[in-house]
């Protein structure tokens, strides 16, 4: 393969992210010298994962088309902002450890895109190297496209490949396995082939590790396996979090580029990665998402009228806004507190998300995604006992969301539901069995506040 050698005489001062290198010596890679004043020569590449070229959308409140244009867009722009960060950087290749598709659904013209996409890199001499992780192993375009010469696309045997370097460069061997098999149950660290002796090893693997929530085990391995396996870095995938484990081998899971729905909230990003010739490892967060999804919280305690309402939802999606790096802020609004206004704002949703899609779009590319009440009225307001409203009220509570039959029929829908959904969203009705009893009960009486404060509003509802 034929890699491009950089010149790196400009100065550039890298940022080290990672935890534990305070008090060390690190000089800027464009300043190291040799002692007889030669250049040394780092390894640059940008690590990112789980893009999900062309992800439908998975949020059921998505209903606005131009929401929906932007989400559906949304990882394309993430892949060539990807793209852009590699050649403004001048890196010398780009990684990405699995899930760059989106499974069976994903069309030719993905195919088309990627292509040109990896087109832009070849032309600027930088290598690609990708896994295939469990959703690119049911993608038809895993099969049929054909990608430029700089792509190098691991088997689903190990391989190991050795990097060009400048004659008394640090050598680098990059190490890969592809899922063949949606499905991989079992670690695929005995198969990577043993670290390069004097290299700096760098491994792509695509796992779950030891478990998170709302992800199924694929390729489960422990953490402190792969940091005494021998490399100096491993370029993960899979876990939509960021996170790095910095130290002799730093282990990186960049996290999801580009948020597709609530679940996937807050900045998102891929790795900047420098290895310079003494081997140490210097780590970047760089930004790379569109549109950034966020859950805020507002409170309406001090709320007496409905202005006061629209305005502090007005104060928290400027406040959001302001925070937010992304060009787009999607946000779900949980409005909680006790207000005399709750039943109002239960029984008339629709008019408050009207209100607050106005406040959304004067504070600049804002969206609400969705909107959720859990306010509570304060007992002055509360339904007056001896009304029907009232003993329907105490009729749910007493006699029908006690008994075992209610339970257990709302828990078989639960469980039904639950099995249709990917297993990235199942972990939405819980983690575990008491997690899903804790979430139904909460939904169940959310419903039922909802629909006490429509008949509370109705006319003839209280008396």
């Amino acid at each position: 393969m034929e890699l491009r050698l950089r010149l790196v005489g400009r100065a550039r001062s890298l940022t080290d992210t990672q935890q534990g290198w305070a008090g060390r010596d690190v000089v800027p890679y464009g300043q190291a010298r040799e002692a007889n004043g030669t250049r040394r020569v780092p390894y640059r590449f940008v690590h990112a994962a789980d893009i999900h070229l062309d992800s439908p959308l998975r949020s059921l409140a998505l209903r606005d088309p131009g929401l929906a244009t932007l989400i559906g867009t949304a990882t394309r722009q993430a892949l060539a902002r990807i793209v852009d960060l590699c050649l403004d950087e001048q890196v010398d290749a780009l990684l990405l450890a699995g899930d760059l598709y989106d499974g069976e659904q994903t069309s030719m013209k993905t195919a088309r895109f990627l292509a040109e996409q990896m087109h832009r890199l070849d032309e600027a001499g930088i290598g690609v190297f990708v896994i295939r992780g469990n959703h690119d192993a049911i993608s038809r375009i895993t099969r049929e496209l054909t990608l430029p010469k700089n792509v190098k696309v691991f088997s689903g045997r190990a391989e190991a490949v050795a990097i060009d370097r400048p004659r008394g460069a640090l050598p680098v061997t990059i190490h890969g396995v592809s899922f063949a098999d949606p499905r991989a149950p079992e670690s695929l660290l005995p198969r990577y082939r043993p670290p390069t002796e004097g290299a700096a090893n760098i491994g792509l693997m695509h796992t779950s590790l030891d478990g998170a929530p709302g992800h199924d085990p694929y390729a489960p391995c422990r953490l402190a396996d792969l940091q005494s396996h021998g490399f100096r870095y491993w370029a993960l995938g899979h876990i939509h979090r960021r996170a790095i484990v910095p130290g002799a081998c730093t282990v990186v899971m960049p996290g999801i580029p580009q948020g597709r729905d609530i679940n996937e909230a807050g900045a998102k990003s891929c790795t900047l990665v420098t290895i310079a010739d003494d081997g140490t490892v210097h780590v970047e967060e760089r930004p790379t998402a569109t549109a950034q999804f966020e859950r805020i919280d507002i409170r309406l305690a001090a709320a007496d009228d409905w202005h006061a309402v629209l305005d502090a939802i007005a104060h928290a999606l400027g406040a959001a806004r302001a925070a937010t790096a992304a060009e787009h802020l999607i946000a779900r609004l949980r409005l909680t507190g006790t207000t005399p206004l709750a039943w109002r704002l239960r029984a008339d949703p629709d008019l408050l998300k009207a209100e607050s899609d106005l406040r959304a779009g004067a504070t600049g590319k804002t969206w609400i995604e969705a909107l959720e009440i859990a306010c509570t009225p304060p007992e002055s307001t509360a339904p007056i006992s001896g009304v029907p409203v009232t003993e329907l009220r105490q009729l749910i509570q007493s006699d029908i969301l006690p008994a075992g039959a209610c339970a257990e029929e709302i828990r078989t829908i639960a469980e039904e539901l639950r099995g249709q959904l990917p297993p990235e969203l199942r972990a939405l009705l819980g983690a575990d069995q008491a997690g899903m009893d804790a979430r139904l009960a909460e939904l169940l009486a959310e419903g039922v506040d909802d629909v006490l404060a429509r008949l509370q509003s109705s006319p003839g509802g209280g008396r």
